[in-house]
């Protein structure tokens, strides 16, 4: 039964005037026999199979095997060392990559956080960030200063793959009063703990701020490409929604960077709708008005600079 479901949902995706059979076998590397032995029900798909033909053919699993109140899932990798989080990264520009930007690409990000894809790219924020990571998450602990982890583990090219990606795609994001709050606050523990030097924590607070200042030029009426959202009341989750005219993905997050995969149609839509309800609420800031806008970000420059000044004056204690 579930094979019959399966072939007739692909029947749905393959052109009339193409045969089926063909499909199939150039989907799984397979022979024509081969193929024609599984459409005839003559041989099973294998579970690696069946995968293979959902995301050839972007088909729902979820939709056509599960109950209407559950949804399949897939979880990113768990992130215990600098290896893992190598291969968290690359595996997400793989992902994320199954949605060619030529489609009409578009994500929302609901950014609790500063979004990772602004802060895994170079520098020093990137490096600081990945240390935070792997401080929170390994059970050992890294036990180690920023400057010895800095000397000692250097960028790989997945962040910037995805930096990179995430410029190629239309954007919109919802940001509150609280976004910057957990990398500022990041950077002034690890200050107060004596494994951050107040030289880097001030460089670390500069690169914040120059962060924002990119995302504010890049706030104008006419870019289509990036929109930033604020919205005075929502609680933000670090939800990212990622759609084109073939499929749609949602990641949910279940640890700081664990995330819960689903491309479950009714899911999806179901967020696409609460998105643009929330849209609705928020204030576009690329065609807000100069005060609107200038109040948003002098507010954030201002924590900026109270954070720096605190971290400054770790030098005279």
């Amino acid at each position: 039964m579930y094979q019959e479901k399966l072939i007739q949902e692909i029947y749905k995706k393959v052109d009339a005037t193409k045969s089926i059979i063909e499909a199939i076998a150039n989907a799984l590397d397979i022979s024509y026999d081969a193929a024609h032995r599984r459409i005839s029900m003559k041989s099973k798909f294998s579970i690696e199979e069946t995968v293979q033909l959902a995301n050839h053919f972007a088909i729902s699993l979820d939709k056509m095997f599960q109950k209407s109140d559950h949804v399949l899932v897939k979880k990113t990798t768990e992130i215990r060392t600098p290896h893992d989080l190598s291969t968290y990264l690359e595996n997400s520009f793989k992902s994320l990559t199954e949605f060619n930007p030529d489609l009409g690409t578009s994500l929302y990000y609901s950014a609790k956080d500063i979004p990772i894809f602004y802060t895994i790219n170079t520098g020093l924020l990137s490096s600081f960030k990945r240390y935070v990571w792997l401080n929170l998450l390994s059970f050992e602990g890294l036990e180690v200063s920023f400057e010895s982890f800095l000397s000692k583990n250097a960028l790989d090219n997945g962040g910037k793959k995805l930096n990179d990606y995430y410029s190629s795609i239309r954007v919109k994001e919802i940001w509150n009063d609280t976004t910057i709050n957990s990398t500022l606050q990041q950077i002034m523990y690890f200050s107060q703990t004596g494994l951050l030097t107040a030289a880097h924590g001030t460089i670390l607070c500069d690169q914040v701020k120059e962060l924002l200042f990119s995302l504010e030029n890049k706030c104008v009426p006419n870019n289509d490409q990036y929109q930033l959202y604020y919205h005075e009341l929502l609680i933000l989750n670090n939800n990212v929604l990622v759609s084109n005219k073939d499929r749609r993905a949602l990641f949910v997050p279940h640890t700081m960077l664990g995330y819960f995969i689903t491309h479950d149609t009714d899911t999806c839509q179901h967020v696409s709708n609460f998105y643009q309800h929330q849209l609705k609420n928020s204030r576009l800031l690329n065609t807000a008005g100069t005060r609107d806008k200038k109040m948003f970000f002098n507010k954030a420059y201002q924590k900026i600079d109270l954070y720096k000044a605190r971290v400054s004056a770790m030098d005279e204690i």
